[in-house]
């Protein structure tokens, strides 16, 4: 099974370094500039640049999601793919901190502008 979806909700269609907001835009339902928008709100008030994990999180945690940590044990990392197997129901937003990156899970399935699969994710917001 296929678990990747291509997703790029960027009103111009660049790939740049927005994963996260389009990350967000999926898991939350609110268009890009509406999630971009906010996040920047955010860094402003918080005096940190939007893309810090503190702000996202923050705006993550501020629409419900709760933050939790995965244990990477013995020989075998634990990858998106693998987080997509065990999660088939829910919506999660996964942090890759190797190359620095942010991934939506919904159902099962992750929806990024490239294929991330075999990413190991950190920790991930799960919605509630």
């Amino acid at each position: 099974m296929n678990r990747w979806h291509r997703f790029n909700p960027n009103p111009q269609h660049h790939n740049d370094i927005d994963c996260t907001i389009r990350a967000l835009s999926l898991s939350t339902n609110e268009s890009w500039d509406t999630v971009y928008a906010t996040v920047c709100a955010y860094g402003f008030d918080m005096k940190r640049m939007p893309s810090g994990n503190s702000v996202w999180g923050r705006y993550l945690y501020n629409k419900g999601f709760r933050e939790h940590a995965i244990n990477n044990y013995g020989d075998k990392f634990y990858t998106v793919e693998d987080f997509c197997i065990d999660h088939p129901k829910g919506t999660y937003i996964l942090h890759i901190p190797d190359p620095g990156h942010v991934v939506c899970v919904v159902d099962g399935c992750y929806w990024d502008s490239w294929d991330s699969g075999g990413e190991v994710p950190q920790y991930f917001w799960e919605r509630k």
